[in-house]
Parts: C-alpha cells; sequence; structure tokens
C-alpha cells in the first residue's frame, strides 16, 4: 500500500496514526528481511516522520526537485528505515523496493546517500553532521534567496548531541535568528551503550538550547496532533530557530522493545519479527509489512 502524497497541502483521507503503524510495519519487515540495523529508534520516530511526510511538509514526490519545498535532513542516519519507509509510503519509490534494505547494489544503504533516492536531501553518516547543513541551507533561504515560504528541518538524536559540531551549529544559527530552521530531536533516553543520562549527561536539555538562543518547545513524540501543533508554533517564531524536544519511546509499539537500549542497532530474528508484527497488528493497523 502507498498513500499518495500531494504538493505542500495535508493529505487529505489520511489517517496518521494508522500510517504510522503501516511504517513500523515496514521497518520490522525491513530489519527482519536485511539481518542487521537499528530497530528501537525508527519504530520511536514513527509518528514523527509519519507527521512530517504526510501533514507538514511542502513536497511533492512526483517532483522531488520542486523549486517551492521544504528542505528534511536526516541527521542520526542510522535511523534510516523509518525514513525509507515514510518516503515509500508517500510515494518517492515503490515500497516494494523497502525489501532491499542494506542489500549489496540496493539504494536503501544503512545510512541515506544523497542522490541514491530521489528527495532525500543529505547523506547522513557521521553524527553530529545535520545541523550545520540544516543551518547553510536556512540562512540561504532566510538571508541570501529571501524566500519565507520554505522551511528546513532537521531530525537529530538526543545521543548525537554529544557531538560538538551540533553546539556549533547551534550557535550559528542562533546569531544568525535563522527563524526557518527547526531541529526536532528524538529525545528517546537511549544510545548505543545505555542511557544517555549515563553515557553523557544531557540535561538541563531545555536550558542548554535556549542559552544557544534557540526557543524551543517540547512535546510527547507519539501523539501527531501535538506535533503538528508544535511545528506551526515553531514557524510562527520568526525571529530565532526553534528545536522541538520530542519525547519518545525507543522500541515503540514492540513491548519486548520498549525502553531497551540493547535494540538500538539490533535486528529482529524471524521469530521476533512475527511476535513484533502481531503485536502492532493488535495495536491497530492491518497492512502487510511492506
Amino acid at each position: 500500500m502507498t498513500i499518495a502524497a500531494k504538493r505542500g497541502e495535508q493529505r487529505t483521507g489520511v489517517d496518521l496514526d494508522e500510517t504510522a503503524t503501516l511504517i513500523r510495519r515496514s521497518i520490522i519487515g525491513m530489519l527482519e528481511r536485511a539481518g542487521s540495523g537499528h530497530s528501537a529508534g525508527p519504530l520511536g520516530m514513527a509518528d514523527l516522520l509519519t507527521a512530517l511526510y504526510f501533514h507538514i511538509l511542502r513536497h511533492d514526490p512526483k517532483n522531488p526537485d520542486w523549486a517551492e519545498r521544504d528542505i528534511f535532513l536526516l541527521s542520526n542516519g542510522h535511523t534510516a528505515p523509518v525514513l525509507y519507509a515514510a518516503m515509500a509510503h508517500s510515494g518517492y519509490f515503490p515500497v516494494e523496493e523497502l525489501d532491499t534494505l542494506r542489500r549489496y547494489g540496493s539504494r536503501l544503504q544503512g545510512h541515506p546517500e544523497r542522490g541514491a533516492l530521489p528527495g532525500l536531501e543529505n547523506t547522513s553518516g557521521p553524527l553530529g553532521s545535520g545541523l550545520s547543513q540544516g543551518a547553510g541551507c536556512a540562512y540561504v533561504l532566510q538571508h541570501i534567496d529571501r524566500d519565507p515560504k520554505r522551511f528546513v528541518y532537521v531530525m537529530l538524536g538526543d545521543g548525537e548531541l554529544n557531538e560538538g559540531n551540533v553546539w556549533e551549529a547551534a550557535m550559528f544559527a542562533g546569531k544568525y535568528k535563522l527563524g526557518q530552521l527547526v531541529g526536532i530531536i528524538d529525545r528517546n533516553n537511549i544510545q548505543i551503550d545505555g542511557s544517555t543520562e549515563d553515557v553523557m549527561p544531557l540535561e538541563d536539555l531545555r536550558g542548554k538550547w535556549e542559552s544557544f538562543g534557540w526557543h524551543v518547545l517540547e512535546v510527547d513524540g507519539h501523539n501527531i496532533r501535538a506535533i503538528i501543533d508544535a511545528v506551526n508554533m515553531a514557524k510562527a517564531v520568526s525571529y530565532k530557530p526553534t528545536v522541538i524536544i520530542a519525547h519518545t519511546i525507543p522500541g515503540k509499539g514492540v513491548g519486548f522493545m520498549e525502553y531497551d537500549f540493547r535494540w538500538h542497532g539490533k535486528a529482529p530474528s524471524k521469530a521476533e519479527a512475527s511476535l513484533a508484527l502481531a503485536g502492532l497488528h493488535a495495536a491497530g493497523g492491518s497492512e502487510s509489512p511492506s
């Protein structure tokens, strides 16, 4: 099933919660067939990517280079399965291609590569680069092109905030008051070695961003309506960049994965995938895993 997206418009007739479940099912299917990859982050981010690709973003899968499109950059590139699933179901490429995740010669590698897919705006392997890329894009839109219609959205992981160049970009964006830049942090409190607060504490996270000159919003990252409302508020703040701290559950929707950092970089076995899909089916959404 593909849920076609339209240029710069809300996708009418699309149940966003069901779409998020469909994306989660696709993630499980992709990872099981690949036999490797990251589970917890992509599952936790499904509601965020659903809100973006099926309601928020100005984009056109039939014309990926549309000059008036918004820019979406995935900085935490290891969460690529959720991006691929959202792009496929919104019409950028055939849903069946999700079966090729991480295969030799596939366009869907473990980290996204700009140019490999239509509508893919950046390459994201090394963590910490996305906000710099986004700040550069927003600077051009705001201070050179002077195009107020377009926005730049950057998705970051919370463990990724250990990278110093994130904060260099934050300083740059604050200095130039990049109101067309919206950062979204997947605040799931885990990274590959354990809890973020054990590995490298991030709190007071709101205070850190505010001290860099950003407007800060916090939201339940699984409440799609609240996510949309937060983005609308962010777009209304024209005098400084905004970061949305989206509190999420790693592994959301799959009980045995939720909150468990060991699923950060682990793919489910066939048996585990069947169990996960059964749970997602019970929660709602009866589409096939692709």
